[in-house]
């Protein structure tokens, strides 16, 4: 059994991580373990290289607390031309796998809050009257109508992110 440390508490997050594990090495290969760590980036990272930044810096700090895992995972969200995504990075012992997901373009009243210095996470909380709405659906449930949800569009991106592990062509 694998012991995956994910440099988040997030549940969004650890439940893509952990259904992306399951698929790819077998339902109950792995021990999830949520450790929360600093991102080294804004609560809100802006870009490409902000957001991938956050995830690297959360592999980096993951592995520092927990050295004995087989795999660390990060997944960063951040915002880049009018739209949310993640960065996701995976690393063992030999290897690192990244991929970055899918991205949702965003309404400009969202935006215009965001880039006041509002972290996406609490405008859309405030927007929907949803608690804390980045644990759970987040912006992408709200405006897919519940067709995909934040660890939807995660899940890809790990699975995405895991390919260098499981294939022989990546060595």
């Amino acid at each position: 059994m694998y012991h995956v440390v994910c440099a988040t508490t997030n549940p969004a997050k650890i439940q893509a991580i952990h259904q992306a594990f399951d698929d790819i090495y077998g339902e109950g290969c792995c021990h999830i373990e949520p450790v929360a760590v600093d991102s080294g980036v804004p609560e809100q990272p802006f870009g490409n290289h902000e957001t991938r930044t956050g995830a690297r810096c959360r592999i980096m700090n993951a592995r520092q607390v927990r050295p004995e895992a087989d795999f660390w995972v990060a997944v960063e969200a951040g915002i880049d031309d009018d739209s949310t995504f993640s960065w996701v990075v995976i690393e063992n012992q030999n290897n690192r796998g990244e991929a970055r997901s899918a991205t949702l373009p965003l309404p400009a009243i969202i935006l215009e809050k965001v880039r006041s210095g509002e972290a996406l996470g609490p405008v859309m909380s405030d927007y929907t009257g949803i608690d804390k709405i980045g644990r759970k659906e987040g912006a992408i449930g709200v405006f897919t109508a519940g067709k995909l949800t934040r660890s939807s569009v995660y899940h890809q991106a790990v699975i995405l992110a895991l390919s260098p592990f499981h294939n022989e062509v990546y060595r």
